[in-house]
């Protein structure tokens, strides 16, 4: 493999990513190429646009080493890279959805639903955006993201606060920023100011027992003796994100509520669907071990789940959207069984934001998932078909439902046309 074309998919612009893409793949051998996962699928892939080590080319090219037959852009509060991400799809033959996630305002009396710092808010997605409305979609999060933005600088000021007493202090513009695609359309998430700390903390205390003592005697923070052997391994190309697991556990003391950056639930909705994206929530579930080490054991949404999937429902959410590796399979069993009752379409996908994440999903081997294969694909038919016809060719308007009522049978129809996207 050369190196030079794999380090180029991570270069500054979309134009040289892709580039390299394409010199990196003349260069392969047949001897090269991936056994694929027909039996698997990620919709969930985040990137450089908000918090993540690949760029949108080379979140695509992980995912097709993975072997994974499609993949899933999924950023926060921006679609700056869907279209370099789908340009890098189709030169990987790829099957391929362009989606976003936010945050917004949902207050009926649960508390905390499925943001692990705030209450009457939920996390939710837009799914299949049709390409012609990828523009207008992420100019609308535009505002949303400059709210963001101004939160971030506070919370930098109170992460400041807290350590300036340790001879650290976090600045937003000069610390937080460069490591963001903020000037090319990108979000800012808490992810990026804890990165920002964790260079700070390396800066200071090196990779050292002086940090592991700093953090466990002066943070009160837990660190595994497996994260202990990380922090001091001099060779650990993913130091930084390491650490960030471990300051991830505290964000009480510098977590802010977000207001006005998160838009209300119902008009989120709307506007995804004006767009011709399929609305989802994205179901947590309570926390027991976390699998990539960065959330704490904490409940959630499943003692009132019913009571909640009935309410997204009624401002027109049509989706569900899950990990299959982050639950328990009585939480997925149970989960899909509400899903079948309140009609809402399933959709799989792990959150990919750190290297030491992987692309596959080994838990969608098991038959009790076949289904989500067949709606990944119904979902690429969905964002296909929509984007050469229109949104009201799209799996859920109006027509399609009077067509084809019934939810199993419009994924059937839709995931044929997605498998037919494919150039063998």
């Amino acid at each position: 493999m050369n190196e030079k074309y794999l380090n180029g998919l991570n270069a500054p612009t979309a134009e040289e990513r892709l580039s390299a893409l394409k010199a990196l793949l003349e260069s392969e051998t047949e001897g090269d190429k991936p056994v694929q996962r027909q039996n698997d699928a990620n919709n969930h892939i985040h990137t450089i646009y908000s918090f993540s080590p690949y760029s949108p080319t080379k979140a695509a090219y992980m995912a097709y080493k993975a072997g994974l037959t499609s993949a899933g852009i999924m950023d926060h509060d921006s679609l700056s890279g869907a279209k370099e991400f789908k340009k890098a799809c189709e030169m990987l033959s790829l099957g391929h959805t362009c989606g976003v996630e936010v945050r917004a305002k949902f207050d009926r009396g649960f508390g905390r639903i499925n943001h692990p710092d705030q209450n009457d808010c939920i996390y939710m997605a837009a799914h299949g955006i049709p390409e012609q409305n990828v523009d207008a979609f992420n100019e609308y999060l535009s505002s949303f993201r400059v709210k963001r933005n101004e939160r971030n600088q506070k919370m930098c000021k109170a992460i400041s606060d807290k350590y300036g007493k340790f001879g650290i202090t976090l600045d937003f513009k000069k610390d937080v920023l460069p490591l963001a695609q903020a000037e090319f359309g990108g979000s800012i998430t808490e992810r990026h100011l804890l990165y920002a700390l964790a260079g700070k903390l390396e800066g200071k205390f090196g990779r050292t027992q002086a940090l592991i003592d700093f953090l466990i005697n002066d943070l009160n923070l837990g660190v595994s003796e497996r994260i202990k052997a990380f922090l001091l391994d001099a060779n650990n190309e993913h130091f930084l994100y390491d650490l960030l697991g471990v300051l991830k556990a505290d964000t009480k003391f510098f977590y802010i509520d977000a207001d006005e950056e998160m838009p209300n639930a119902e008009d989120f909705v709307k506007k995804a669907i004006s767009f011709g994206a399929i609305p989802a929530y994205a179901y947590l579930g309570d926390v027991g071990e976390s699998v990539t080490g960065d959330k704490k054991a904490q409940t959630f949404e499943d003692s009132y789940l019913p009571e909640l999937l009935k309410e997204i429902k009624k401002i027109g959410i049509k989706a569900v959207a899950y990990m299959p590796t982050r639950n328990t399979s009585a939480q997925l069993e149970r989960l899909g069984k509400l899903c079948k009752e309140n009609d809402l379409f399933e959709i799989s996908g792990e959150d990919i934001n750190s290297p030491r994440q992987k692309f596959e999903c080994v838990a969608l081997a098991n038959p009790q998932f076949s289904h989500l294969i067949d709606a990944t694909w119904a979902l690429i038919g969905h964002e296909s078909i929509s984007t050469e016809k229109g949104v009201s060719a799209g799996m859920f308007s109006k027509e399609t439902q009077t067509e084809i009522p019934e939810l199993k049978d419009r994924v059937q129809k839709y995931s044929e046309i997605g498998r037919k996207t494919i150039k063998k």
